[in-house]
């Protein structure tokens, strides 16, 4: 299905694609990292709804999106958030556990949408919804900014979490990217449980 290819510039995102639908928007989070889970969230907003510092979020400070996480998890209709983790990564692929992740994502809506946004070229899934892919939606639409703020957040706060078991990797900072530092760790201390083992995990000599 086509979206809307509207010039979008920051804090003027589109609300929705069907307006006189419940329509959720759907991204994740995670899916570049070394280790750790990808994480998805779902969010439907209320028909009016806006805040002037919602935006995709890369574009966002990591204060803005901790300002922003209960603002939408109390303002929204309905979120939902799924973690799916290494382990499941390792056996079905980044690709089929990020599709898992919303679809789990959008199980946990306390509302059935009837349509969904999803952030990307690419879903598939056992939902019986219509839905859209978005090219860079999470820049474009309001409900895939919102859940791409509620998956970065949860899966920040997730990653800093599991960092004070194995503060070698420095997890706080890096959050499971393949940074330097973190490919450094892994190279000296090697890799443990939370690492994808499926993914190049040093580069290839």
């Amino acid at each position: 299905m086509g979206g809307v290819r509207a010039s979008v510039s920051r804090n003027m995102l589109v609300p929705f694609l069907n307006k006189n639908k419940i329509e959720a928007g759907v991204d994740e989070a995670g899916r570049g990292c070394l280790a750790g889970p990808v994480v998805a969230a779902a969010v439907v907003f209320p028909k009016g709804y806006s805040h002037p510092l919602l935006n995709d979020s890369k574009q966002l400070s990591e204060r803005k999106r901790e300002l922003l996480r209960p603002e939408i998890e109390k303002e929204a209709l309905a979120y939902g958030v799924c973690f799916v983790d290494e382990k499941k990564i390792d056996e079905v692929n980044i690709l089929n556990a990020s599709f898992l992740a919303m679809t789990g994502a959008v199980q946990k809506l306390k509302v059935v949408p009837e349509f969904l946004l999803i952030d990307g070229n690419r879903f598939t899934s056992k939902l019986q919804i219509p839905f859209s892919c978005e090219v860079k939606g999470d820049a474009r639409f309001m409900s895939i900014a919102a859940a791409s703020v509620l998956a970065k957040t949860h899966r920040d706060e997730y990653m800093k979490k599991i960092a004070s078991k194995f503060p070698g990797y420095k997890w706080d900072q890096n959050k499971g990217y393949p940074t330097k530092a973190h490919r450094e760790a892994i190279k000296v201390i090697g890799a443990c449980r939370f690492h994808r083992k499926s993914f190049s995990l040093l580069p290839k000599l």
